[in-house]
């Protein structure tokens, strides 16, 4: 497959998805947003299912470029750079319609060996990255010595997929549970007398 045909699928896809959701979905709903012909995308694709784990690998990709290395003079700015880059989206999203498909997708993954596989990269990547910046916090100075990278980053990763759900679900603001999140910065990682930066 051509780069383009791929760009324009994967471009289609997402389009679809917010339109459209996951459950509903159909190949034609994607071919049209792609403006490709049914057979056409048949062409590459077997199926929605075959489609949508290519989707999945794109996003990843495209994850992993986000979260590489988030902008901050110290660990702690670094920390919240991250955690507010993965609970925010991009300005030229559709958050709410994109991020309820997904959560679509998400519910798959108990039954869905592939799907599960997929999303489980998504998770592996975003701890670790956590527990390096932490890990680079206790080591410098900038988080208390007594903080367990690993445990700190299980949590906080626990913390923003939670978030991201109610906020799909129930519509809790983003801004709240980022706001919930420097307190805890504050209050549980950093030495009594410092503070994070937000600006």
């Amino acid at each position: 497959m051509s780069s383009d045909a791929a760009d324009d699928i994967m471009d289609g896809t997402h389009s679809a998805l917010r339109t459209h959701g996951y459950a509903a979905l159909t190949m034609q709903d994607i071919a049209d947003e792609a403006g490709l012909s049914k057979a056409a995308l048949h062409y590459h694709f077997d199926c929605k299912h075959d489609l949508l784990l290519s989707f999945l690998d794109r996003l990843y990709g495209q994850f992993e470029e986000r979260i590489a290395d988030p902008p901050g003079d110290d660990p702690a700015e670094q920390l919240l750079s991250l955690i507010e880059t993965v609970m925010l989206p991009p300005a030229d999203d559709d958050p709410h319609e994109f991020r309820t498909a997904l959560l679509e997708i998400e519910a798959q993954a108990p039954y869905d060996e592939s799907f599960r596989e997929r999303l489980e990269r998504f998770d592996d990547a975003f701890t670790e990255r956590i527990r390096s910046i932490l890990a680079a916090g206790v080591e410098d100075g900038t988080f208390r010595e007594d903080v367990a990278p690993d445990e700190a980053a299980s949590f906080v990763a626990t913390y923003v997929r939670g978030a991201r759900t109610q906020n799909v679900a129930v519509g809790t603001p983003l801004d709240d549970s980022l706001s919930a999140f420097r307190s805890y910065v504050e209050s549980t990682l950093l030495p009594a007398s410092a503070e994070v930066d937000t600006e």
